[in-house]
């Protein structure tokens, strides 16, 4: 029974976590383009060739129209879809692993309250939430690398470029032309990103247990959002230049084309190379371009996407099938 309780939340968490990230990633689809060609604009702000935000976004509905704004959405729903179901299935996983009363009485610890008995991680749920969050932010990002890899080349195309023209047909040129190892560029500074989940999930837990006190009610939807905005806003102004180091190495094509045809292999550029590149030509800001439009897109994506999370959950939890 214990058994077939936990395999129901996590399901219940996967088709909570996909619904949320599905919302949510159609919503701020045009945030999200405007957020990675700043990125991956390499020149410097006052020199041509630096459009800045609102250029940006001129540029992009010049070239292409509305239809630009949502450029790689469709990558984006796909990964998103898993990459919410995996992170929140692990995330719960782990919470309900850890935090369950133990069977084995001779590993069991005594509870800080009058309940009985917990396990050692019980008594510490901040290094829990830690652990969820880690876990799951490592599983997710490496399951899911290629499809983020797919959707930054999908927001970054240049006008003279051969456009892709879907999901499917963006993965099979990358391979034909760089290789499988393509799909995992970048997959350094997007773990390194697994920070930024450790302090957004654990902060966004400890701000509802003080947003609920005393009370019994369930948490509102305005408290919901207030926490997730939060959290959200505080991890990523802390962990944001991994995101910058990642579209830049997500953008670089290898091999390429000399002028004559003939395909040179250019030396791989890891992350210390191109963080010091970053620096060095266009200064310590360039790992916070594009930091304003990330927060607009993030804060509310997330508030979107936990709020969405939290509601499907309890709705969930109560179609629960009654016993015969």
């Amino acid at each position: 029974m214990g058994g077939d309780r936990k395999s129901k939340w996590t399901a219940n968490s996967m088709i909570a976590g996909a619904g949320g990230g599905l919302v949510a990633s159609v919503a701020t689809c045009p945030l999200d383009v405007v957020k990675t060609k700043l990125q991956a604009q390499r020149a410097v702000q006052g020199q041509a060739g630096y459009l800045g935000t609102v250029g940006t976004v001129k540029n992009i509905l010049r070239e292409s129209g509305i239809r630009g704004l949502y450029r790689g959405l469709g990558p984006t729903i796909l990964g998103y879809l898993p990459t919410w179901a995996i992170y929140f299935a692990v995330y719960d996983g782990i919470k309900s692993h850890f935090g369950e009363p133990p069977r084995n009485h001779h590993r069991v610890y005594p509870a800080a309250q009058v309940k009985g008995y917990q396990p050692l991680v019980r008594e510490h749920p901040w290094s829990l939430h830690l652990l969820s969050a880690m876990t799951a932010g490592a599983t997710s990002t490496i399951c899911t690398n290629p499809l983020w890899v797919i959707k930054t080349r999908f927001m970054t195309q240049l006008p003279g470029d051969v456009p892709y023209r879907h999901t499917l047909d963006a993965a099979l040129t990358i391979y034909r032309s760089e290789g499988f190892s393509a799909f995992y560029r970048g997959l350094l500074p997007s773990l390194l990103g697994i920070l930024h989940v450790a302090v957004q999930f654990p902060l966004y837990e400890r701000l509802k247990i003080v947003a609920q006190g005393d009370s019994h009610e369930p948490l509102s939807y305005k408290s919901i959002l207030m926490c997730s905005a939060l959290s959200k806003m505080t991890a990523s102004v802390a962990t944001y230049p991994h995101e910058v180091i990642r579209t830049r190495l997500q953008t670089q094509r290898r091999p390429l084309l000399d002028d004559d045809g003939a395909v040179r292999h250019p030396p791989k550029k890891g992350v210390i190379y191109v963080t010091r590149k970053m620096i060095a030509k266009e200064g310590w800001r360039a790992l916070y371009k594009g930091l304003s439009v990330n927060l607009i897109r993030t804060v509310p994506n997330s508030a979107v996407t936990l709020l969405t999370y939290e509601l499907l959950m309890r709705h969930l939890s109560l179609a629960r099938p009654t016993a015969s």
